[in-house]
C-alpha cells in the first residue's frame, strides 16, 4: 500500500471510527500535559510514540508505525517487541512504578486485570463501537467502561480433512447431531478419532464455552454481577461436549503436540482452532496439503456461537503522549490499514468494514471466520476471571474423564464462581 493511501485512510479514520472533537495539548507545555481522552485534536500526530506489542505482532508492527510517521513527518514511534510469556509481569511493574510506554498491546483475557490496577486510560467516548465486532468490543469493557479498541480479532473454527469427509458421504456439519453424525463417518472413512476436543490443562474452558453459547448459556446475568453456570444449557452442553470422548469419537485425553500431525496423516478427521492453524499446516505438510482439508463455522446447538479473542490495542493512563498514542490507535483501526495489517501480519481485521475488502471477502477460508466473528463471543472481563477460569478447566476434566456428571459439573462451576467472586466493586 502506498503512503498516500494510508494517508486518505488515517483521514477517514476521523469520520469512520473515532471523529474527536477538535482540542488538545497547548503547543507551549512541551507535550507534557495530558489531554482528556475525548479531546484529541484532529490534526498530525507529533512527538514520539512508545508501543509495546506482544510476540509476532511485536515484530512486524515497526512496517506499519513506519507508514504512520510517513503520514505524519512529525511524530517517531518506537516499537518494543516483548515476549508473550513476560508481558504481564513487564507490563504489572511499568504500571506500577509508572514507568509505562504509551501504547500498548493486550491480550483480550487480560485487560480487567490492567485496569484494576489502574493502568489503562478509558476509551473516547467518541469511538464507534458499533464499527467493531460486538464480541470484540466486550472485551474492552471493564465494570461498564472501556479501556481500548479492539485491534485485531481470531475465533475457533472446525478443521476437517475434506478428503475423508468426501469418501464417508459426509458434509460440514451444521447441528450438534450432524456433528457427531461427521465424527462418526470420519472413523468409518479411516480415522482413527473422528474429531479432536480439549480435555485437559489451561484454558480448557475457552474450547468448551462455545458449545455452552450454543446451547443458549449464559456466564453471568445480564448486569453482570452474578454467574448463571449452573444452568440447564450448562448441563446438556457438558453431556454433548463430554460424550465425543467418553464414545471415543475424540481421543482423552487429548495430546496437543500430535494434533497436527494426525490430522495430517489421516488419523485424525478434524478439529477446532483458530486462523493461525492453517499456515501451521501447511508450513508442515506443504502447500499440497490445502487441497485436503477446510473449515467451516462450528456447528450450532440452539445457536449459533464461538469463542472471540485476540488483542486490544489501549493507551496507559500515565502516557506522556496521550494525545498521539491515541492517533495512532485511530490509524491502526481504519479499515483500510487493518486490510495492510491483514497482509502483513494475517491477523482478522476487528473492524467489520474491512471484511467487505476482496482482499478477505473474496477468500471463502478467511469468510468462514468472519461469519463466525459475527457471534462470536467474549469471558467476562473481570478481574478474577483467570481464577474462575482455572477452577472451571479443573471441574471440565472431571466431567470429560466421566468421574464427574454433568449435572454434578455444574452445579460445582456455578458453586466455585459464585466462591470466588467477580472482584468488581
Amino acid at each position: 500500500m502506498q503512503t498516500s493511501r494510508l494517508a486518505v485512510a488515517t483521514a477517514s479514520a476521523l469520520a469512520l471510527v473515532l471523529t474527536l472533537t477538535a482540542c488538545g495539548r497547548d503547543d507551549e507545555d512541551g507535550g507534557a500535559a495530558a489531554a482528556p481522552a475525548d479531546s484529541i485534536s484532529e490534526g498530525p500526530a507529533t512527538g514520539t510514540v512508545e508501543v509495546w506489542a506482544m510476540g509476532t505482532e511485536g515484530e512486524l508492527l515497526p512496517e506499519l508505525a513506519a507508514q504512520f510517521e510517513a503520514d505524519n513527518p512529525d511524530v517517531t514511534v518506537n516499537v518494543t517487541p516483548v515476549p508473550w510469556e513476560s508481558s504481564t509481569e513487564k507490563i504489572n511493574t511499568a504500571i506500577a512504578t509508572g514507568e509505562v510506554p504509551d501504547v500498548m498491546q493486550v491480550g483480550t483475557t487480560l485487560m480487567s486485570g490492567f485496569v484494576e490496577l489502574g493502568g489503562l486510560a478509558p476509551t473516547p467516548e467518541e469511538i464507534d463501537s458499533a464499527a467493531f465486532f460486538p464480541g470484540a468490543w466486550d472485551t474492552t469493557v471493564v465494570d461498564g467502561t472501556s479501556y481500548g479498541v479492539p485491534w485485531y480479532v481470531e475465533t475457533r473454527v472446525l478443521y476437517y480433512r475434506s478428503d475423508l469427509a468426501e469418501e464417508a458421504g459426509v458434509e460440514a456439519p451444521e447441528t450438534w447431531e450432524d456433528l457427531t453424525a461427521f465424527a462418526t463417518g470420519m472413523q468409518e472413512a479411516g480415522a482413527e478419532h473422528g474429531i479432536a476436543l480439549q480435555t485437559t490443562g489451561n484454558d480448557t474452558n475457552l474450547a468448551y464455552f462455545p458449545f455452552f453459547w450454543q446451547a443458549g448459556g449464559e456466564i453471568m446475568n445480564e448486569d453482570g454481577t452474578e454467574f448463571t453456570l449452573g444452568s440447564d444449557a450448562q448441563v446438556a452442553a457438558l453431556e454433548y461436549y463430554s460424550s465425543f470422548m467418553l464414545d471415543g469419537l475424540a481421543p482423552s485425553p487429548l495430546v496437543e503436540d500430535e494434533k497436527v500431525q494426525d490430522f495430517i496423516e489421516g488419523e485424525l478427521g478434524a478439529f477446532v482452532s483458530g486462523p493461525w492453524e492453517r499456515a501451521n499446516l501447511l508450513t508442515t505438510a506443504g502447500e499440497e496439503f490445502a487441497d485436503s482439508f477446510d473449515v467451516t463455522a462450528l456447528p450450532a446447538g440452539e445457536q449459533p456461537g464461538s469463542f472471540i479473542g485476540g488483542s486490544n490495542l489501549a493507551v496507559l493512563q500515565d502516557a506522556e503522549n496521550p494525545e498521539a498514542a491515541w492517533k495512532f490507535v485511530q490509524f491502526a483501526v481504519d479499515p483500510a490499514v487493518q486490510v495492510e495489517w491483514f497482509g502483513i501480519s494475517n491477523d482478522l481485521p476487528s473492524v467489520e468494514a474491512a471484511w467487505d475488502d476482496p482482499a478477505l471477502a473474496d477468500n471463502e477460508a478467511v469468510a468462514v471466520f468472519g461469519t463466525a466473528l459475527e457471534t462470536a463471543r467474549s469471558t467476562p472481563a473481570i478481574p478474577t476471571w483467570g481464577e474462575v477460569g482455572h477452577e472451571l478447566d479443573l471441574i471440565l476434566e472431571q466431567v470429560i474423564a466421566g468421574t464427574t456428571t454433568p449435572e454434578e459439573g455444574a452445579a460445582q462451576m456455578q458453586d466455585a464462581a459464585a466462591a470466588i467472586g467477580t472482584g468488581l466493586s
